[in-house]
């Protein structure tokens, strides 16, 4: 038996088929008695492929390929397709007849000559109306220097109304997000994330799955990359893992160009266009992907080896309304430094109380970027991601509720590796929360359709959860401002802060702070890191650098809002760290 080698397009090797794809091509076309054809050697006419749509033939598995004595030639490599698409590319174009070719063959024929669609579709698959594609740039500065000006005036004219409003708001916002929290962690607080208690899935009946891992500059990561992925229990026959990386990018490429990757793993190449950010790359590669269930990791994950198979069961035994499920994610070298202390800290707080919170309360559900699963037909129904939102997360969580769909919290944990470097830190969130705020700003162009769309409970959740959140970070400095009365020092807004307002506010001061902490706290104990309870105070110290990013983000809105600041990975490996921080993050994550 002979091997094939799959290859970049500069024909550096990636890696060796155990079972080739030519042997199987040849042998279908003896058993089906038809033609074998390569149409990266001889192209498809682009016009019969126009006609059902390049990206419709990537879903189908076919290539309508040239017309010859009075009959269009199909390809494809599973004749089974073709035979239930038969009576559909009949009425299309007319007589049809049936040939093989390989799906690398298939695939790449249809992706270098249909190029600019693909690419186009891959930029534009989320409709104008939902779509920070059509952000305005120009008029967020012109919005953005009436806001600033506007401010200074009152405040030249009345300093103290001025403070007092901004003060009014930030109190306001404080005291919902504290009470949404709060609610959250009621309900959430007897709760673990939710998984099907039904019995396994056969072998021979769990779903195709494809993976995929969006890859950029990721010199440091790839060896990590490869050890993880393998350690995942799911059929090889069933497991399509696809690494999407950028066209142009030669350190990812040489990274992984001299590692052999078996015949379930494979690179997609996203081509060249207008932007360049993880969204992109994930339509781009929705169209090639195998699967009718459908997950994204990121590039520094070590998911738990048996995610996949739970993922799988609990869509099989959920109604159609639950299209995307949502992981757990943990940092396997939280104890490198206090800043990924803190990072451990908050996402426990965030994911095991907080979001399973917002779930059982019924409201809208802010996905994170990794770890997510979906139901392929109703994320193509959605139109994927929005290509040009840089939360794109965030924003399909909104139009998956907007939809009427359900997000799901599952017991399952990815370790991840926690920022743990103040500057690259502050650009981190600096770009989460610039897509907050344009995710905000999309979905309210039209308040009366969202209103009608999520309903009174999820609308006005949408609110706080959003806009509440932003409020916080940009006035800050407003709330830390209040803690010199105690210290004897006046403040502009002591005249009002008398009798039970006083009381009023210091109570809900104290109450927020509480809420925080048990939070925080209720995470690592369901995560099984008490040891970061001691750390929780320290934790005055970590939110305010948000305020910084808060800043850096708006001030990106105006001017860049599309701007992918990359995050990057491999720095701060458990391996580099020290104490607790020992072992591989594959074991970690088989272990935890």
């Amino acid at each position: 038996m002979f091997t094939q080698q799959a290859q970049f397009d500069d024909g550096s090797h990636v890696g060796l088929h155990d079972a080739t794809a030519l042997t199987i091509a040849q042998s279908q076309a003896v058993l089906h008695r038809c033609a074998i054809i390569n149409p990266c050697d001889r192209p498809a006419d682009p016009a019969l492929v126009d006609i059902w749509g390049a990206h419709r033939c990537l879903r189908d598995h076919i290539l309508p390929w040239r017309r010859i004595g009075g009959a269009v030639v199909i390809l494809t490599h599973k004749p089974e397709i073709f035979q239930q698409q038969a009576p559909a590319l009949t009425l299309r174009y007319g007589p049809i007849r049936m040939a093989i070719t390989t799906e690398q063959h298939l695939f790449r024929a249809i992706s270098e000559s249909h190029v600019a669609a693909l690419t186009e579709r891959a930029e534009n698959r989320v409709p104008d109306a939902i779509s920070s594609r059509t952000w305005n740039a120009r008029l967020m500065l012109i919005m953005s220097v009436l806001v600033v000006l506007g401010t200074l005036v009152l405040f030249a004219m009345s300093p103290l109304t001025g403070f007092v409003v901004l003060s009014f708001w930030a109190v306001i916002t404080l005291a919902t997000n504290t009470l949404l929290k709060a609610a959250a962690a009621i309900v959430g607080v007897f709760s673990r994330p939710t998984d099907a208690d039904h019995l396994p899935i056969a072998a021979e009946n769990l779903p195709v799955f494809t993976i995929l891992i969006p890859l950029y500059k990721e010199k440091e990561i790839a060896a990590h990359l490869l050890e993880r992925v393998k350690l995942i229990d799911y059929p090889r026959d069933r497991l399509d893992v696809c690494l999407v990386m950028e066209a142009d990018d030669e350190t990812t490429r040489a990274s992984l160009g001299l590692t052999n990757l078996p015949s379930w793993i494979r690179p997609i190449a996203v081509p060249k266009g207008t932007l360049k950010t993880k969204p992109r790359a994930l339509n781009y590669a929705l169209d090639f992907a195998r699967g009718t269930l459908v997950g994204v990791y990121d590039a520094e994950d070590a998911p738990a080896p048996d995610q996949l198979r739970k993922v799988a069961r609990h869509f099989a035994n959920r109604g159609e309304k639950v299209a995307c499920l949502q992981g757990v994610l943990d940092y396997y070298n939280a104890p490198v430094n206090w800043l990924t202390r803190c990072f451990t800290l908050e996402y426990a707080g965030w994911f095991r109380v907080v979001l399973p919170g917002l779930e059982r309360l019924g409201l809208v559900v802010p996905l994170g970027g990794t770890t997510l699963f979906f139901r392929r037909h109703v994320l193509e129904k959605l139109g994927a991601w929005d290509a040009h939102n840089v939360t794109e997360d965030a924003d399909l969580g909104v139009r998956l509720a907007r939809r009427g769909y359900r997000t799901e919290l599952i017991a399952t944990t990815t370790q991840e590796e926690a920022n743990g470097r103040f500057w690259p830190w502050v650009k981190q969130r600096s770009r989460w929360l610039k897509g907050y705020a344009i995710t905000y700003g999309v979905h309210m162009r039209d308040p009366a359709k969202l209103y009608r769309d999520l309903g009174a409970r999820r609308f006005w959740g949408f609110q706080i959860l959003f806009a509440g959140t932003l409020s916080q970070f940009v006035l800050a400095p407003v709330l830390w401002s209040f803690w010199v009365m105690p210290f004897g020092f006046s403040h502009p807004m002591g005249h009002y802060l008398q009798g039970w307002v006083l009381i009023s506010v210091v109570a809900m001061f104290i109450f927020s702070e509480l809420t925080n902490m048990f939070v925080l706290a209720l995470g690592v104990t369901k995560a099984e890191k008490m040891w970061l309870i001691k750390w929780i105070p320290t934790m005055h110290f970590y939110f305010p650098m948000a305020a910084l990013a808060a800043y850096k983000g708006f001030y990106e809105l105006t001017f860049k809002p599309f701007y992918w600041d990359k995050t990057t990975h491999g720095v701060l490996l458990p391996n580099k760290g020290a104490g607790k921080a020992t072992g591989s993050p594959a074991r970690q994550a088989s272990d935890g």
